[in-house]
């Protein structure tokens, strides 16, 4: 995988979006494509020497707290774009550090109820791929109760 040929590939195909729409929008959603593959994260990681262990929780937080933050980024950079109902949940400032810390906890979530799934599903008697559209809606699932309680707690 050549990272420069894909900076460049994007750049180009989003940028003659961008120029057909006269719009910044399709710039900054090719930045959060090539930014937040899972793919090109590992690659980049493994070209400075880390590398990841096979069912380990690492991997799925890191490519989900890159995920998490570049959705949240492109969110805040397009705050006067979002509905209003979505800009009411926004930080009222762009403050990037709310943003990471935001997007860890949810990363931290995310992989905890995938991990919780991945262990708790073969005591069951179920095999389901950890890439398949069914585990991928128990994950979301199981994050959203694990958010829903972090959220109960907290109002406590």
């Amino acid at each position: 995988m050549d990272i420069l040929g894909d900076a460049f590939g994007y750049a180009v195909l989003f940028g003659v979006i961008a120029l057909l729409f006269q719009s910044r929008i399709p710039l900054y959603l090719g930045a959060y494509l090539f930014l937040t593959n899972g793919e090109r994260i590992e690659h980049a990681l493994r070209a400075v020497g880390i590398r990841f262990e096979p069912n380990t929780i690492g991997p799925d937080i890191i490519k989900g707290f890159a995920s998490l933050f570049g959705w949240f980024a492109l969110l805040a950079s397009l705050r006067g774009s979002v509905p209003a109902w979505l800009a009411a949940w926004m930080p009222p400032d762009t403050s990037w550090s709310t943003i990471a810390g935001i997007a860890v906890v949810f990363a931290t979530v995310e992989a905890s109820a995938g991990l919780a799934m991945r262990h708790a599903l073969p005591w069951f008697g179920f095999q389901i791929r950890p890439d398949s559209l069914t585990a991928t809606t128990i994950r979301l699932l199981m994050a959203l109760g694990l958010l829903a309680l972090l959220v109960l707690l907290g109002s406590l």
